[in-house]
């Protein structure tokens, strides 16, 4: 029987695998193979060596891997680096630096630590260190290094448009410079939720209100951000509505001679304009409050006010009606003073 041996004379962790040996009959041309699985033992991976990732740099700044080694007695055999499988840098007697990297690594050879300086967005990726100790088993491990642009010149764009209640839709949508993890929306300091009139692109990027409500009045604010930056932009939403919920503040009665407030209040974008009926009459009174100074009886009735909105072109009215109360007559002194008269005359 032949046999062929084959010698692996300093096995290291990437000599683990499956091989394979064929033997071939020159003679008949036929052939056979069969495999063999070798594992590799002593080798210390993962996250004995180098603390959870990934880890997170912003352009042009740096980074620094760092392990969980001490500083051993005897210095290191060897320390390499490598990204995405590719030589950072290989540390033995001497150094070996992999183009790209010059002037850009520091290593600490008494832990196996790499900061690298004046990242790049290429610089993402996945960085293997591998640690030979005198005298010690092998070390290895590998992590993540994800790089971002920082983010700048966030904005709000939304069309310029004169937006009515239940007839205007329209959109907000938010954009920055710089690698964009999340958009988070607000509006007026509170949480912005999807509902019938609210929905959002798959990305967040744009806020779609279709059709506006009063409800969506007032300002929005687009939170951006990745691991290394935020900023956050607001916008002004304005949406024309109403007048809604108009009423009138004031005493429905009030003894005559009395001086007496009303007071006309709306719900409206822009603010509404007000005037005042008496009994059907126009009273010319063209603002939210109306005052009688003395309250005559041709003072009492029914007081309408009528709110209008000059963009809307819509108009909301409400009544009160004021009545004299049931307190003393005015002429109740001016009897007093007669009667005395009279009592005066007969003595």
């Amino acid at each position: 029987m032949q046999e062929s041996v084959y010698i692996i004379p300093s096995i290291r962790s990437f000599d683990g695998g499956t091989y394979t040996c064929t033997a071939v009959n020159a003679a008949t041309g036929l052939s056979q193979s069969v495999s063999h699985k070798l594992t590799v033992g002593g080798l210390c991976v993962g996250v004995i060596i180098l603390p959870p990732g990934p880890l997170s740099g912003a352009v042009a700044d740096k980074v620094k891997f760092t392990t969980t080694l001490t500083p051993p007695e005897s210095p290191f055999l060897s320390v390499s680096w490598s990204f995405k499988g590719l030589n950072i840098i290989t540390s033995t007697s001497t150094n070996v630096t992999g183009p790209g990297h010059a002037n850009r690594i520091s290593l600490d050879r008494a832990t196996g630590a790499l900061e690298l300086r004046n990242l790049v967005l290429e610089d993402s990726g996945e960085y293997t260190v591998t640690i030979i100790p005198d005298g010690g088993l092998q070390k290895q491990g590998t992590t993540i290094l994800n790089v971002y642009a920082l983010i700048t010149g966030a904005i709000i764009r939304s069309p310029a448009a004169v937006l009515i209640e239940d007839k205007s839709s329209t959109n907000l949508s938010c954009d920055a410079s710089g690698s964009i993890s999340t958009r988070v929306w607000t509006k007026d300091n509170q949480p912005l939720h999807p509902s019938g009139r609210v929905t959002f692109s798959v990305d967040n990027k744009t806020v779609f209100l279709h059709p506006v409500h009063s409800s969506n009045h007032g300002t929005y604010q687009c939170r951006v951000s990745n691991p290394v930056s935020t900023m956050t932009v607001a916008h002004e939403l304005t949406v024309n509505f109403g007048p809604h919920k108009i009423s009138i503040t004031g005493p429905a009665a009030a003894a005559l001679g009395q001086r007496v407030t009303l007071e006309c209040t709306a719900d409206s974008v822009p603010p509404a304009n007000f005037s005042w009926m008496l009994n059907g009459n126009d009273t010319n009174v063209n603002d939210s409050m109306y005052i009688i100074e003395r309250l005559e009886a041709e003072n009492v009735g029914n007081y309408t006010c009528t709110a209008t909105n000059m963009v809307t072109m819509m108009e909301n009215s409400t009544v009160l009606n004021l009545r004299a109360s049931c307190g003393a007559p005015r002429w109740s002194f001016s009897l007093l003073l007669i009667s005395t008269l009279i009592l005066r005359g007969l003595m």
